[in-house]
């Protein structure tokens, strides 16, 4: 199961690294497309509350840690119930 974690913090981790190389490189005079911001928000839910909430200065190493520990509790969670499920048949 600890490698199941390792996997899910590791997917968040890199996505928040690739929504922040893709918002570094956007052309800032163009507006973002609402499907991609929809994606950004969904993939990463923290930032997206921090954005939408809090009016303070996070940088992308913070976005990078936050993003990875949500992951890896959504795995967990996720994980829990698939071990219940697996045991219940």
């Amino acid at each position: 199961m600890k490698t199941r974690l390792a996997v899910w913090a590791c997917a968040g981790f890199l996505a928040a690294g690739f929504w922040g190389l893709y918002f570094a490189n956007a052309d800032k005079s163009k507006p973002i497309a609402p499907l991609v911001d929809a994606l950004a928000r969904l993939t990463q839910p923290i930032a997206a509350v921090v954005v939408s909430y809090v009016h303070s200065p996070v940088g992308l190493q913070s976005f990078l840690c936050l993003n990875a520990a949500t992951y890896a509790l959504i795995g967990l969670i996720v994980e829990a119930l698939r071990r219940k499920l697996n045991h219940a048949d």
